[in-house]
């Protein structure tokens, strides 16, 4: 099927958060006009030698529609390896035919795709492009010289992830990210060649430095004047700057500007503030050459090793989490919509700042922070010139694999973190960068004599190995990347996640950070605070009890901690069945979870309840934070009732009669705890403050038989082009009380111009196919996600279930 591109491409309407609609230009290269070009590609896995060439008969081929990922429509299989969810990878390719108009040989062409998962090869009308082995970086070809207007040309892509157990968690397989065609004029601004850093910020005015960075493909002289243009919410531009510039040709050039914005709107995490920076280059004569638009959030980070860190000079704890790229049922190929479900709900826990682990993420995921108010560590490699243990049996269980990126880290990881650097560095979310995770984990692969006598606080493999790379190496390679960041960005600090910290200490890795990340390892916060009164540390990855939080919140020098993990994730999964990792605070569905409930309690500023139960057991130490809301037991059980609150003192009643006596918040264990015996009915919980008056209170029922589903859409109204909403699902009884017991099982059928990506009922465990249309419910719920089809019109989705009162949801389907 070919694809006539009309190349009136780049311009939306900006209105939601600018007032008064404007047209605006985007591109993710910061230059040109771009289009995605996602719809109608043919593909199918499985080798091809000629499939790049232009006369290939692909024809047979499925027709589908990017982002794709392959590996998640596939069978789980024990016969694969846990650590990449026992999902398969392999070869694949794909093609897509496009028209372009007769008069574009006066533009340069180019095709920019986000993310390809991985080892791939690009090829226009059968010339190879180039490759890049790296599946989470984005990647430009310039396309022009090999192209034709008025004539069929074919893009062929052939993705090699043949070594399936490359990775430590889910990667996904293909073009999992979108893909773009972006034309310009020979002059025109450079791949991602706007840099804007704040020079200065006080209330008056802030003081901001715009390097603009413009290539010259001509033969000739280009002079141009440079225009920058700061646009606040109400489309009123409050500072320009207008300079000449002139670019011999065939060269590249850059030019800082200095603008100066009067009493400037700070971005913050409780007002997330973006300016507009429009930037245009054009000729002498004053007609356009390029232009480009660029979010651009006004405020100050600071990080001091005795206070923490500031943001706009307030001293801010982060309560972050480490997230993965995926979303169950959906693998890597994840819709915008869905990731600003997951942060709205992250954001009720009391979360303020995301980890990007263990690789740059999607351009839409930091997008996202800067509006939403999320800082972000981004974060670039897992491994650097050696491979980590890949577990195939299970997490920490049999022989593992060696498969891995560590191949091509010496000719292409230089490049793969300046390339992140240089497409991230515009986003007001992103505070840090990170070089690596666990890369100094001892003996996975690097080995010092200081490991004889020391531990870490996770799984050690032995003692010191002499035959083990040496452990110097961490020093020499940390100081070669932290160079490669502050080439491209001297404004935020260089860190990374440090597991071996007793070995990494004996090297000269640490002090090639700006600020060290300590992954599971607080029992070093104090000590190693005194012995290294200069380094600024932080909880880079951490465990979700109440003493992890503790060593955060009672040490002023450590300025937060990002818990494992955010989101349960597929990978590094345990022995079958199992796909994936349950640690998150919400399920593979979004859905928020028990231990969500206890960290909302840790970190929310509002009053906070929540009751969970299970059958009390008299050896056990701590309560769990991980105890869902039934009560539905057996009469006279012992039942051991637990309160995740930030109340000073709790009660407990049921059915209107105290049951649990007042007790005090527990600093200990963060929980409050009750045994008593069950009785069938409401039970509640009720928050006191210091003075014994109620702040708040948190009710449970018992439930009957499932009776009906429930189902509430994220939105109702959907555009055309990929318009998509997360409908969540729960099963209640006759009086609408949630059956958390129940697994029914669902099948959705839908009417209309829309379609089903996927159902995810967060089950670790269940190893069933969810992409298609039947699933069962998990813990009484369920999560689908619908997409529109590329019509107009009102599509009819429906949940039915065997002796269950079925769900409707209409959705209005518009241009």
């Amino acid at each position: 099927m070919k694809h006539l591109l009309l190349l009136s491409i780049g311009v939306c309407m900006i209105s939601t958060a600018f007032g008064e609609e404007k047209e605006e230009v985007y591109s993710p290269v910061s230059f040109g006009r771009a289009e995605r070009i996602n719809g109608h590609w043919r593909f199918r896995t499985g080798d091809e030698p000629e499939a790049q060439r232009p006369d290939f008969d692909a024809n047979e081929w499925p027709v589908l529609d990017l982002p794709h990922d392959w590996s998640i429509e596939s069978a789980l299989s024990p016969s694969l390896a846990a650590c990449t969810g026992f999902l398969p990878g392999g070869i694949g390719w794909y093609r897509k035919e496009m028209v372009l108009p007769a008069g574009h040989n006066e533009k340069k062409l180019y095709l920019y795709f986000e993310g390809v998962y991985n080892r791939s090869e690009v090829f226009i009308n059968g010339h190879s492009l180039g490759k890049r082995p790296n599946g989470y970086v984005s990647f430009m070809y310039d396309i022009t010289p090999y192209v034709e207007g008025g004539k069929e040309n074919v893009v062929a892509v052939r993705v090699d992830h043949s070594q399936s157990a490359d990775s430590r968690w889910y990667t996904g397989s293909g073009i999992y990210r979108d893909v773009w065609l972006v034309e310009a004029a020979p002059v025109h601004i450079a791949q991602w060649g706007v840099y804007v850093q704040t020079q200065s910020i006080k209330k008056e005015k802030a003081v901001i430095l715009v390097e603009t960075e413009v290539e010259n493909g001509t033969d000739g002289e280009s002079e141009l004047i440079v225009t920058q243009q700061f646009v606040n919410h109400e489309g009123v531009v409050v500072a320009t700057s207008v300079t000449n510039m002139d670019i011999a040709p065939q060269t590249t050039e850059k030019l800082t500007q200095k603008l100066t914005v009067d009493n400037p709107s700070l971005w913050g995490i409780d007002h997330p503030y973006l300016y507009r920076l429009r930037t245009t280059i054009s000729n002498r004569d004053g007609l356009l050459v390029d232009e480009s638009t660029t979010p651009v959030g006004i405020r100050s980070l600071s990080f001091d090793p005795d206070k923490g860190f500031f943001l706009n000079n307030e001293n801010l704890k982060m309560k972050g989490v480490c997230i993965h790229h995926d979303a169950g049922t959906l693998g890597a190929a994840v819709p915008k919509e869905v990731w600003r479900s997951r942060l709205e709900t992250l954001r009720e826990t009391g979360c303020n700042a995301i980890r990007t682990t263990h690789n740059a993420h999607a351009p839409a995921l930091y997008t996202l922070c800067d509006e939403m108010g999320f800082l972000v560590m981004d974060e670039v490699f897992d491994e650097w010139e050696f491979p980590k243990r890949k577990w195939i049996q299970g997490w920490n269980v049999g022989v593992p694999g060696f498969q891995g990126a560590y191949d091509f880290f010496e000719e292409w990881g230089e490049k793969d973190l300046a390339d992140v650097v240089r497409r991230d560095r515009n986003h007001a979310s992103v505070f840090a960068w990170s070089i690596g995770n666990e890369v100094d984990y001892p003996n996975d692969p690097y080995s010092h004599p200081v490991l004889d006598g020391t531990s870490i606080s996770q799984p050690m493999f032995g003692g010191y190995r002499p035959k083990q790379p040496p452990a110097g190496r961490l020093g020499v390679i940390a100081k070669r990347l932290a160079n490669v960041v502050k080439a491209y960005d001297p404004s935020r600090p260089v860190t990374a996640g440090l597991a071996g910290v007793a070995m990494s200490n004996a090297t000269a890795y640490p002090g090639a950070l700006d600020m060290a990340g300590y992954n599971y390892t607080e029992d070093r916060y104090v000590t190693d605070h005194k012995a290294y009164p200069e380094r600024v540390i932080y909880g880079s990855e951490n465990r979700h009890d109440m003493a992890a939080w503790k060593a955060v919140r009672d040490n002023a020098h450590i300025f937060g901690q990002f818990l494992w993990t955010g989101i349960d994730y597929l990978g590094e999964a345990g022995k079958w069945p199992s796909r994936g990792s349950s640690s998150g605070l919400l399920d593979l569905g979004g859905q928020i979870k028990p231990r969500g409930h206890f960290r909302k309690a840790l970190w929310s500023d509002t009053p906070v309840a929540y009751i969970g139960t299970y059958p009390a057991r008299t050896k056990e130490k701590t309560p769990s934070i991980d105890a869902w809301p039934v009560w539905n037991y057996a009469d006279g059980q012992i039942i051991r009732v637990v309160a995740y609150t930030n109340a000073a003192k709790a009660r407990l009643e049921l059915n209107g009669k105290e049951v649990g006596r007042v007790k005090e918040y527990d600093d200990h264990t963060g929980v409050i705890s009750w045994d008593i015996p069950f009785g069938s009915g409401k039970l509640e919980v009720i928050g006191l403050d210091g003075d014994g008056r109620e702040s708040v209170r948190h009710a449970i029922r018992s439930s009957g038989q499932p009776y009906a589903l429930v189902a509430v859409p994220g939105r109702t109204t959907l555009e055309t082009d990929r318009g998509l909403t997360r409908i969540t699902l729960q099963i209640v009884d006759e009086n609408g009380v949630p059956v958390i017991l129940s697994d029914d099982e669902v099948t959705c059928t839908i009417d209309g111009p829309a379609r089903l990506l996927g159902l995810e009922n967060g089950n670790n465990e269940d190893m069933s196919n969810c992409r298609d249309a039947v699933c069962r419910v998990y813990n009484g719920r369920l999560t689908a996600y619908v997409q529109s089809g590329g019509e107009s019109g009102e599509a009819t989705v429906t949940f039915a279930s065997p002796c269950l009162k079925a769900a409707e949801v209409k959705l209005n389907v518009c241009r």
